[in-house]
């Protein structure tokens, strides 16, 4: 006999499902190559599909053509600062993905400015990984 998987939860809203998938398609768009392969490789090991860009107009275009379900903004890019990635994102995709700014700029003008360009959340550098993947997971 094998025990049924459990039952998700009803979160935030009647809508939204807590996600206890590992599968969810993350798009990390850092510039610094540890940075970003360190994220990339710790996601993976966690079971996400992950994808990497490494400038703002390149998160942009594969945001737009992979439709990831979370994506993790450095918010000092260049090309395209990470503010103008999480709205065009945000405009692009809708309400349908979680983004995530991940940037040293974490006190409250950046909060409120991550805020204004659609973020769901924030989170300061170096990132707590705990937290991060809570919020990957809809936990």
């Amino acid at each position: 006999m094998t025990a049924s998987p459990p039952v998700p939860t009803a979160r935030q809203q009647p809508t939204e499902q807590k996600d206890t998938s590992l599968s969810k398609c993350v798009l990390i768009i850092e510039d610094n190559p540890d940075g970003r392969e360190t994220l990339r490789l710790l996601l993976t090991l966690l079971g996400f599909q992950v994808e990497v860009a490494a400038d703002g107009l390149e998160g942009l275009r594969k945001g737009l053509e992979l439709r990831p379900q979370a994506a993790v903004v450095d918010i000092g890019l260049p090309l395209l600062d990470g503010y103008q990635v999480g709205r065009s994102l945000r405009h692009g995709l809708g309400g349908k993905v979680l983004l995530i700014a991940h940037t040293a700029y974490s006190g409250p003008a950046g909060r409120e400015r991550a805020e204004q360009a659609g973020f769901n959340s924030l989170l300061g550098k170096p990132a707590d990984i705990d937290e991060l993947v809570r919020l990957l997971r809809g936990e």
